[in-house]
């Protein structure tokens, strides 16, 4: 007897699942094909979400542009270790969420850093719009 799989569940699953050698747009087409996974009524995401998001200080007090500078185009620096980090926006950091493994990693740590809890599917397309839309 063959498994029998739903084409979208299968669709949404391999969108999630994406190459290592992605874009940020594959990512954000991963995301959205999760979000709408999750919520039937998910229309898109919104990258003035995702810059509120940004730039709004967690129970840490913490923000991602405390580390990450007020604008995504520029070289940062970590809060406690002052180790460099690269610009977060793709229009000048061409690394920069091309590898879905590398990108839900971050996401995990720096949400649960600054947020004390794990960001939603909304929350990382959101941001994602955002980084997407920094040119």
């Amino acid at each position: 007897m063959k498994p029998v799989f739903k084409t979208s569940a299968l669709l949404a699953c391999l969108a999630v699942v994406l190459p290592l050698s992605a874009n940020a747009s594959a990512i954000l087409d991963g995301y959205q094909a999760q979000a709408k996974q999750e919520n039937a009524a998910f229309k898109e995401f919104s990258a003035a979400a995702g810059q509120k998001l940004y730039s709004t200080a967690g129970p840490t007090q913490l923000s991602c542009a405390s580390c990450h500078t007020d604008s995504p185009k520029v070289a940062g620096k970590h809060a406690k270790t002052n180790k460099v980090i690269d610009p977060l926006a793709p229009s000048v950091n061409a690394k920069r969420f091309t590898d879905t493994a590398q990108v839900e990693k971050w996401f995990k740590r720096n949400c649960n850093d600054v947020l004390k809890r794990a960001c939603t599917t909304q929350e990382k397309g959101d941001f994602v719009a955002y980084v997407l839309s920094v040119k």
